[in-house]
């Protein structure tokens, strides 16, 4: 009787954690920058997105960011400008 007790606990604790795990796993790729070598790499960029480029033409420490900012006729506007790099490279 307490075998079983113990065994559901543990099975409602682990699907718990599991469902927990995946959740941050699903942050975690939402959350994921898109750094690319080439700015010619970016292929389409949509309105609001940021795209990292790392060609080396930023100083030392930063990253080149592109970011869809304005919907034109010819379509989405991008914005060009060097921020600091975030983590390890």
């Amino acid at each position: 009787m307490i075998v079983k007790a113990v065994a559901a606990l543990l099975r409602r604790t682990l699907c718990r954690i599991g469902g927990a795990s995946l959740a941050v796993l699903a942050l975690t790729a939402a959350a994921r920058a898109d750094i690319v070598g080439r700015e010619s790499d970016i292929a389409d960029l949509r309105l609001g997105q940021r795209v990292y480029v790392d060609d080396g033409s930023c100083p030392a420490g930063q990253i080149k960011e592109i970011a869809g900012m304005r919907l034109t006729a010819s379509g989405v506007e991008r914005t060009r400008k060097c921020v600091d790099r975030k983590g390890k490279r």
